[in-house]
């Protein structure tokens, strides 16, 4: 009984001398300045900062786009500049959690990537693949675009079994 007892007390301080814990404080996701999202306006794919779209005036507003606005279209951007002006804090930055990660996502340039799309078409599921394993900002339109490439090298391909 003492062996068992004493073997039993080896092994709980043996545990009990490997567990640890440690607390990580989650990383606070950084802040975007609302001079840095710029928003395309206008036919002519010029761009406004968040800052000032929330300054902006209708006159400005109407000149940068080319159009006329209605009163119903001036008394609802009114409303939303304010609730704009609200969500951007006196030092620039955007306190709004859901315009947060819309501007992230803006500036992650969600555009065509070339070279997502040449890793889909041209190495198929291995360049999908690849796509995923590069960690850099443009990660998510890199794999989008692999997943598309992959997807136009797939419908060629039974364009061509069927012809």
């Amino acid at each position: 009984m003492k062996k068992v007892l004493g073997l039993l007390l080896a092994l709980s301080l043996v545990t009990f001398s490997f567990a640890k814990t440690s607390i990580v404080a989650p990383k606070k996701p950084a802040k975007l300045n609302a001079n840095q999202v710029m928003i395309p306006v206008g036919k002519n794919g010029e761009t406004v900062s968040l800052f000032d779209l929330s300054r902006m005036k209708v006159k400005d507003l109407e000149a940068m786009t080319g159009t006329k606005m209605k009163l119903s279209d001036k008394v609802g951007y009114a409303i939303a500049q304010k609730q704009l002006r609200n969500s951007i804090n006196s030092d620039g930055t955007i306190n709004n959690k859901k315009l947060n990660k819309i501007a992230a996502k803006a500036d992650t340039g969600s555009g065509f990537h070339l070279g997502g799309f040449a890793l889909g078409f041209l190495l198929g599921l291995i360049g999908v693949l690849i796509a995923y394993l590069i960690k850099d900002d443009k990660k998510a339109a890199r794999v989008k675009w692999a997943w598309l490439g992959l997807a136009a090298w797939i419908v060629i391909l039974l364009i061509a079994l069927v012809l």
